[in-house]
């Protein structure tokens, strides 16, 4: 699986949009004196963070026929993301929107996702997908949320998994994008069944686990031969669990602005250690790296550091502890 990752194409599945941060940094939403508009959603992020970590990514999704749509296209091709599988769809379909602020305490994020335009992919558009272009597909939680995206993303799955491709998932839970939890946890279950490698935080896989225990779960996930598993779980650090072994990897610690796109930057890091041939914690690391110089900057699209950034950071500071969450100084 991991020598087929070295042709570092990736073909990321899931949302984007539309970010306004409030200005200047700091400030709340509603004391806001302006935005600063940004390309978001977690896949379009996780997409980006591959590019600027040299690979290649794809992203399968749909944007709204207006102008907020023209303008998520138009970040992505500026970021270098190919959108060859960005379908635009017409209608009361609108672009996600995310209003966010940039603090690290406190941190306000309102979101708004009402008929929103990346649940429109359909398994026909899944159907004429060259799935021999890439070597690895990422899903996102999201994507599962609503029909007809939900089914779409299972059918990638299924598709890529026939085509022998590397198959990933991010958790990525947003409760706001369910009708329960347990839709939630039956719905990316069955999702992760198919995916090689399988990326959560705490709360994630606490969702997957009924509640239960969630390391155990992760560990659990991780007895099918071959399969990756990442247990983020915040300041206490992320296990990795791989080939019948456990890796506990600490976090990079630095002065935050903000929480969001941590997780988005840990993907692109990770995938991109394992890319360039790191054995797992290798790209675990490089994955923590991203994530704490994301939560450094504002946006997230816009944050994520090129491959020699990261390198030169990794270099600098000291790796005493992994946290998706809140970042605070040494």
């Amino acid at each position: 699986m991991l020598a087929r990752l070295r042709e570092n194409r990736f073909l990321v599945v899931g949302r984007a949009g539309l970010d306004l941060y409030a200005e200047p940094p700091g400030t709340e939403i509603e004391n806001a004196r302006g935005f600063f508009p940004a390309l978001g959603g977690s896949a379009a992020n996780i997409a980006v963070a591959i590019v600027r970590q040299g690979g290649h990514s794809s992203l399968f999704t749909a944007v709204s026929n207006d102008a907020v749509g023209r303008y998520t296209r138009n970040a992505l091709v500026g970021y270098g993301v190919d959108t060859a599988y960005l379908r635009t769809v017409g209608g009361e379909a609108r672009n996600s929107l995310a209003v966010v602020e940039t603090r690290a305490e406190n941190c306000q994020s309102v979101i708004y996702r009402n008929g929103a335009a990346d649940f429109e992919v359909s398994e026909n558009d899944a159907s004429i997908i060259d799935y021999s272009a890439f070597c690895a597909v990422i899903v996102t939680g999201t994507a599962l949320a609503r029909e007809p995206s939900r089914s779409a993303t299972l059918k990638v799955l299924e598709r890529a998994k026939v085509a022998g491709l590397v198959t990933v998932i991010d958790i990525d839970y947003r409760p706001y994008s369910w009708v329960s939890k347990q839709e939630a946890r039956q719905v990316c279950s069955r999702a992760a069944e198919h995916c090689g490698i399988i990326v959560g935080n705490d709360d994630e896989f606490t969702v997957l686990a009924g509640d239960g225990d969630s390391v155990r779960h992760a560990e659990d996930l991780a007895r099918e031969p071959g399969r990756i598993v990442v247990h983020k779980m915040g300041e206490n650090g992320c296990i990795a669990f791989a080939d019948g072994a456990r890796f506990d990897v600490p976090v990079f610690r630095v002065k935050a602005l903000k929480p969001t796109g941590a997780g988005d930057g840990f993907m692109g890091g990770f995938l991109a250690g394992l890319a360039a041939g790191a054995d797992v914690p290798g790209a675990v690391r490089r994955g923590a790296a991203m994530a704490a110089i994301v939560v450094t900057k504002v946006g997230c699209a816009p944050a994520m550091p090129d491959a020699d950034e990261v390198s030169c950071f990794m270099q600098s500071r000291t790796n005493i502890g992994f946290n998706t969450d809140a970042y605070s100084a040494p």
